[in-house]
Formats: C-alpha cells, structure tokens, sequence
C-alpha cells in the first residue's frame, strides 16, 4: 500500500476525473516540491499562504529553507499569488518565481468594507489574509477559464461579486475557531459544557488559536450574562446570569501535539497570549490522540488503553509545570481545588493532569459540570487537529 497521504491523494485524483469536476482545488499535505499533490504539472494557478516554523523536521530550520519547499509548486510561467512573507521567505519565494518565469503577485489582506456590511465566516483576523489570497485565485481561475473578464478582474479590487461575498461570508471550517456544545449534557441543568476548537500546531497559528479564544471567551459570556466583567479579569469573574444566580466560567486546557512538536516553544506562546487577555487556565489536561490516522489497512487500528504509552504526555506536563511555576504571582490567583475527582487521571499536578484516553477526559469533564452547577465550563482543546476531529465525534450525538 502507498502511505497514508499519498492514498488519500491517489483516491482524491481518481475521484475528480470520474465525477469530471469544474474545478479541482488541491492543498499541499507538507511543503510542496515532494508533496503528493505535486503531480499535477499544468494548475491554473497557484498560491502560497502565510509561511511559519512547521514540519521543520523535514521542510528545514529557517523559513528561506522552508520557502524553498513551499516554491516547489511553481510551475513555468503559471500565475503565482502570495500574502505578505518574511523578508527571507519572501526573497525566496521571488527568486524561484523568477527562475521559471512565475508571475508572482502579493496579495493585500481583503477590506471588510468589499464584505457589504458582512463579517468574514471564518474567525481570526487572520483570515483576512487568507480571504484575499483567496479572492485571487478564484478570479484569476474564472478570468483564465473565460468566466471573468479582464475589465472585471480589476474591478474585483474595489467591487467584489455578490456571490464571492456570499462565499466569504458562509465559509466554514471544522476544527478551526469551532465553538460546539457537548451535547450530551443535560439540558436542563443551568450550566454547560463548551469546546472551544483549534487544530493549531505551530508557533504562529497557537498565538492566532489563544487570541481567538480570549476575545470568543469574552463575547461568548457577554451574550449569557446580564453584567459585564472588567475585561481583564474576565476568565475568574462571578457575574449573574439572567436568572439572577451567581455563576462563573472555568477556562480548561485540553491539549495534545506530535512528539516532533517542540512543547517549549508552543505552550509558552498559547499561555502567555492568553495571559495577556486577562485569560488563565484552571486546569491543563494532556491526553493521547483516540485515532492512529496515518496507516492504511488493517494494521491502523487503535492501540487499547493497557498498552498506551503515555511517556510524551508526560513531557507536556512537565513543560507545563514549569511554566506555571515561572509565571507564580502572574496567574491571576487561578486555583484548582474544587475540581475533584481526579483519580480518574494517571498524574495530577497542581496545575494540570494527564488521562490515558479522551473518553475519560470527557467523562471527567462533564462529572465536573454536574458538580459545579454554578460554573460555565469553557475547554480550548488544540495542539492537534487528530485531537479535535476525536473530541468532536464524542461530543456530537
């Protein structure tokens, strides 16, 4: 059997050309040069988002060396978009462009006011970015395939096409900014049990993760509560509720990465972005991934609980620990006393715990919110887009 992604690939490939698709676009799985979408020698065009510190285990230590694999796309003389880059990326990024005689156009972030009124259905100021480079692939596609003429294709700088904002506006994405509610809590108990989501795994997109959560924490409880909190002590404040009870929230970390993540450069970002909204964890809670989704076959399945090895989870904590114990006195008095019932956890520390397997994190959790009715639980679980695809099918009834 090929690997995983290149079946995934091969499958993807096979079923376009029978279903005879319009248009076919494909996302590099790592880098570029040797991805397995490189196949395709003839795109109509191609386009490179923001760059950042990832899969450096493979792509290179420096963000010109990882430019280098991501210009691998590049094909003679096709149209190229790019956003905004490094210098040393950028410098990159043009040179390869020039040597197969690339068109490379940088694309500005998109102006709210194209969206008529309209916000951006994708969270994060981010995605203006993304939305911009978007905008111009697409026109360039239907201007190249005769859906767009040239005397348009300028004007789409100032006027975009009432379907394009439709699509900007009604985009979503699982795993990315997700706010769900678990589902199975019992709906008539007064509080409830929220899953804040982010497949985040890099440096650059945790501190993307953190300040969306701090300002969704902060806009989340705003619509709930009668009272506004001083933003800044927001995540440990008593307000009431429209039912005149005293309740507050509980910000919960539920995280996990891959072993050639560096811990010790991600979770000091998430923490200390939090921290500078005014927002602290109660509680981290390192647990293993549920799924094992990089095999094909028989021999994929998921490993049982007995023979888990826990040892990288471990490490999480240990980072984590170390972190909180380094930021004493900053941390906003945050204190983890009345969350019981940690023997469910192999390891519980002050600050966080570890569970063997993400069921009995739920179960933990939702044990919680019978028990603390008088606090809203709110669970940022990122590090791992593996993590938030098993969190959601527990979740979702």
């Amino acid at each position: 059997m090929p690997t995983f992604f290149h079946f995934l690939a091969l499958l993807a490939f096979k079923i376009f050309s029978e279903e005879q698709v319009d248009v076919c676009i494909m996302e590099v799985g790592l880098g570029g040069k040797y991805d397995a979408t490189n196949v395709m020698q003839a795109p109509i065009v191609c386009g490179i988002t923001s760059l950042g510190y990832d899969h450096m285990e493979i792509l290179g230590n420096t963000l010109g060396e990882i430019a280098g694999e991501k210009a691998g796309i590049f094909k003679h003389r096709i149209p190229a978009f790019t956003v905004t880059q490094p210098d040393e990326a950028m410098n990159v990024l043009k040179d390869k462009a020039s040597q197969l005689n690339v068109p490379l156009q940088v694309t500005a972030p998109l102006d709210v006011k194209l969206l008529s009124g309209l916000k951006l259905g994708l969270e994060g100021q981010h995605q203006y970015v993304n939305a911009g480079l978007a905008v111009a692939l697409c026109s360039t596609w239907m201007n190249i395939n005769g859906h767009l003429e040239e005397t348009h294709l300028k004007q789409i700088q100032h006027t975009l096409p009432e379907q394009f904002v439709k699509g900007l506006a009604t985009a979503s994405l699982q795993g990315r900014a997700q706010i769900v509610r678990d589902e199975h809590i019992n709906n008539e108990i007064s509080n409830e049990l929220f899953f804040f989501l982010d497949g985040a795994h890099s440096p650059e997109s945790m501190e993307a993760c953190a300040r969306w959560f701090s300002l969704a924490i902060r806009d989340h409880n705003l619509t709930l509560f009668s009272q506004k909190p001083d933003p800044s002590k927001f995540s440990n404040e008593v307000v009431k509720t429209h039912g005149g009870e005293a309740q507050k929230s509980a910000q919960i970390l539920l995280f996990n990465c891959m072993s050639v993540r560096d811990p010790q450069i991600l979770l000091p970002h998430l923490m200390k972005t939090c921290a500078d909204h005014g927002v602290y964890f109660k509680k981290a809670l390192f647990v293993p991934g549920l799924s094992l989704y990089h095999k094909v076959g028989s021999h994929a399945l998921t490993p049982t609980d007995s023979n888990i090895d826990l040892s990288w989870q471990f490490t999480l904590q240990k980072v984590w620990e170390n972190l909180m114990q380094g930021n004493k006195g900053k941390n906003n008095g945050v204190a983890s006393e009345d969350l019981t019932g940690m023997e469910m956890s192999v390891s519980n520390c002050e600050h966080s715990a570890v569970f063997s397997s993400l069921p009995l994190v739920i179960n933990w959790l939702r044990d919680r919110v019978q028990q603390n009715k008088s606090t809203r639980f709110q669970v940022l679980v990122t590090g791992s887009i593996h993590l938030v695809g098993d969190v959601l099918k527990l979740i979702k009834k």
